[in-house]
């Protein structure tokens, strides 16, 4: 069976000029900086984010952890939103690995008010942890692809100079942020310290992700990479076809946001089923089933045989992202299954 994946864009596969991309890539041993295609990748990268120096890393995962480690000291605190990636969804590794405490706050759209944030920054006392650094999400996963405006992010850059403290952006999907708003991605990440942004997910490279910020920073944030195992030999393979992302698949994200929005709305004239189009912004569509009486794991499991992959959101929703893999038709197609499911 051929299947439409609409489970992540994580799913995405490499295009034709990527594979060409690899072939021919100029290789070296990155560990000693020797590989001129992870460097030119890297320089392109920070050149995008308008930051002084970035840094190839396997996974976003990874780039997120590295950048709490460079920001913090064990023992500190970081403050997130209470649904954000890093807190949900990067198996405790803040914890775990750079031995500090989360303190999060329940956002309004994946972004906490910024008086929230404020009255969270540990005030000097003997009992409590130091608040270490601030994060945020955008675009934000759990709030639905949610693009959270420069002018949004600005505030919390302002709080956090004001308190001396470092800002960090999971912007797994900041180029999906950046295509909405009609903005340069620099016009989001000129208000951050630090950025971690995915080259897998809508981008469509096969692996890899990358960390940005200042020379200091990143240079502090090579040494953990190879703390964690994340020191690569000949990743020129990988970081081809990162510039090929970089060049050529960052403004097609347009067709993915329009075919989620064409999804959102053609899912919500079936009967019981429920979408908020106004927070349909980029590439993700969580759709509430809960009318239909359905259990959203059987229903699940009724799309998969009919051809149609999903994932459970939580008990009431389904999440659907759009990537380069679904067209127009597959789109019609997941309707049309999900529509005669619940008929």
């Amino acid at each position: 069976m051929e299947y439409i994946d609409m489970r992540s864009d994580t799913v995405t596969l490499p295009v034709p000029e990527m594979m060409s991309a690899i072939l021919d890539a100029k290789l070296g041993d990155d560990v000693y900086g020797d590989d001129v295609t992870v460097n030119d990748l890297e320089s392109k990268a920070a050149a995008k984010m308008g930051k002084e120096a970035a840094l190839l890393v396997p996974t976003g995962t990874m780039g997120n952890l590295i950048a709490v480690m460079a920001h913090t000291t064990p023992g500190q605190e970081v403050i997130l939103e209470e649904n954000c990636h890093i807190y949900l969804y990067e198996v405790g590794g803040i914890a775990r690995v750079a031995a500090v405490q989360a303190k999060t706050l329940r956002g309004v759209n994946g972004l906490p008010t910024i008086n929230d944030i404020e009255s969270s920054i540990r005030q000097e006392n003997i009992h409590f942890p130091e608040t270490g650094l601030i994060c945020i999400e955008n675009t934000h996963n759990m709030a639905g692809g949610i693009a959270i405006p420069p002018s949004k992010i600005k505030e919390i850059y302002d709080l956090s100079r004001a308190k001396g403290l470092p800002l960090h952006l999971d912007g797994a999907r900041v180029f999906n942020a950046a295509n909405y708003l009609n903005i340069d991605v620099a016009d989001i990440t000129c208000y951050v310290d630090s950025v971690m942004f995915c080259l897998s997910k809508g981008l469509s490279a096969p692996v890899g992700s990358i960390l940005a910020g200042t020379k200091e920073f990143i240079g502090r944030a090579r040494k953990y990479r190879k703390m964690l195992g994340g020191g690569m030999r000949q990743a020129g393979i990988i970081a081809a076809a990162g510039i090929v992302a970089l060049d050529k698949m960052t403004d097609r994200l347009e067709e993915d946001h329009s075919n989620a929005m064409l999804l959102a709305i053609e899912m919500n004239k079936l009967q019981g089923v429920s979408v908020e189009l106004d927070k349909i912004h980029t590439n993700i569509v969580n759709i509430d089933f809960y009318e239909t009486g359905y259990d959203i794991n059987q229903l699940v499991s009724k799309m998969k045989e009919k051809g149609l992959l999903v994932n459970p959101r939580n008990e009431r929703a389904i999440r659907f992202v759009t990537h380069i893999g679904v067209k127009r038709k597959d789109i019609l197609k997941a309707v049309e299954i999900t529509g005669d499911i619940i008929a």
